[in-house]
């Protein structure tokens, strides 16, 4: 017998869920425990655990965020065409939503089953089941009516999307998102110094000059009790650079870093960017097996030309995966063009959205593929070419 529990908590999780989830930090009782000490204000975490008899065999996240139309997207320049369809987006995506992923971060961070024991389609017919069921006692408990499902976020071979049957079924739609930004660390890079000499002249004096711009910035990494003693300066500097993006769905609360650096220790990283002993930047690392995922940031604006602060970063954050050993920098969203400078490669992604008013999710596919960009960026192509 296959059954589907959800649970509200982290300290509610049943035995064995770190071990089924292992190879992913984000799905592991610590980094939850962090998330929801320190969640944004509009969101609430839920986890699904998927069972055959009493064994785990599957987990999922789920996270219940409340849009507010404002605050998804931001003013910025647009055709009046596209104005006109961003604002049918934001008005039937506003109220609640419940997201299969984690809004917080990039990637597809929420779904795990065990295939030895529970096919795939019957693991996604529980976890929509389960869905159901939480819309049903969100209903009861809060008064609050589900508007969307969100499950995200793919890449396009991903095996766990092969059957896009089983999402049709349940009518929702696949939208293309905005790629993945990630370096793939060559292997004889074990220094700095070896991927400095794989780059082009263009892109090694650009280096060069990124760095002569520090102009006396001294980088440290900030222990628990720094973070905790600069939480305000963080949070200001973080929303520096938030309040700037184009579409958001949340805010990070004050205590967001502290907390995912008490819970993850080693594995979560902080370094601040000092001038004459003020904090004027900083960036957040996870570390996570093989790959370096790359987290929030913030700057002091005034600072971000002159001293080429988020470049600097990109380099920095770089440094520290090469000289970790890591195999892949996960860079993310967003900023596409300057990160590709240091030779970050996209890779497209997908998500599955549904309006829970079957008149409405007719209408958000063919909005969506409207709204979806085609790329204005222009890719750049940092490295020597070999034949």
């Amino acid at each position: 017998m296959k059954t589907v529990r959800i649970y509200k908590s982290y300290d509610e999780l049943p035995e064995h869920w770190n071990h089924l989830g292992g190879h992913d930090l984000f799905l592991q009782t610590p980094y939850l425990k962090a998330l929801e000490q320190a969640t944004p204000k509009n969101m609430q975490c839920f986890y699904m655990g998927v069972f055959k008899n009493e064994d785990l065999v599957g987990i999922a996240i789920i996270q219940h965020v409340r849009l507010y139309l404002k605050e998804m997207f931001r003013k910025t320049p647009a055709s009046r065409l596209r104005a006109v369809l961003r604002d049918m987006v934001s008005r039937g995506l506003k109220g609640q939503v419940l997201v299969v992923g984690n809004l917080t971060h990039t990637g597809q961070h929420a779904l795990c089953f065990d295939a030895n024991e529970i096919t795939q389609a019957d693991y996604f017919e529980l976890i929509f089941k389960g869905l159901q069921d939480l819309t049903r006692d969100i209903k009861k408990t809060e008064n609050k009516t589900i508007r969307a499902i969100i499950v995200k976020d793919f890449f396009k071979e991903d095996p766990i999307i092969e059957d896009p049957g089983i999402f049709r079924r349940h009518q929702l739609n696949q939208v293309k998102v905005q790629p993945n930004m990630m370096l793939f660390v060559d292997d004889h890079w074990l220094t700095m110094e070896d991927y400095i000499a794989d780059l082009n002249k263009k892109y090694r004096d650009r280096y060069k000059r990124a760095r002569r711009k520090f102009n006396g910035i001294i980088v440290k990494e900030l222990d628990i009790e720094t973070i905790q003693k600069n939480s305000k300066v963080l949070h200001q500097l973080y929303l520096n650079v938030s309040n700037n993006a184009r579409f958001n769905t949340f805010v990070l609360p004050e205590n967001h870093f502290y907390s995912l650096k008490l819970q993850l220790k080693s594995n979560f990283r902080v370094y601040g960017y000092f001038l004459d002993q003020t904090l004027v930047g900083f960036y957040t690392l996870i570390l996570n097996g093989k790959h370096l995922e790359t987290y929030f940031l913030g700057y002091d604006a005034e600072h971000q030309y002159p001293n080429q602060l988020y470049l600097n970063m990109l380099y920095d954050m770089l440094e520290f995966g090469i000289e970790n050993r890591f195999s892949t920098i996960v860079y993310a969203r967003t900023a596409m063009a300057i990160k590709s400078s240091v030779g970050a490669k996209p890779v497209p992604m997908v998500m599955y959205l549904k309006h829970t008013n079957p008149i409405l999710n007719a209408m958000l596919y063919p909005v969506f593929k409207l709204m979806n960009p085609t790329q204005n960026w222009k890719e750049r192509h940092p490295f020597i070419e070999t034949n």
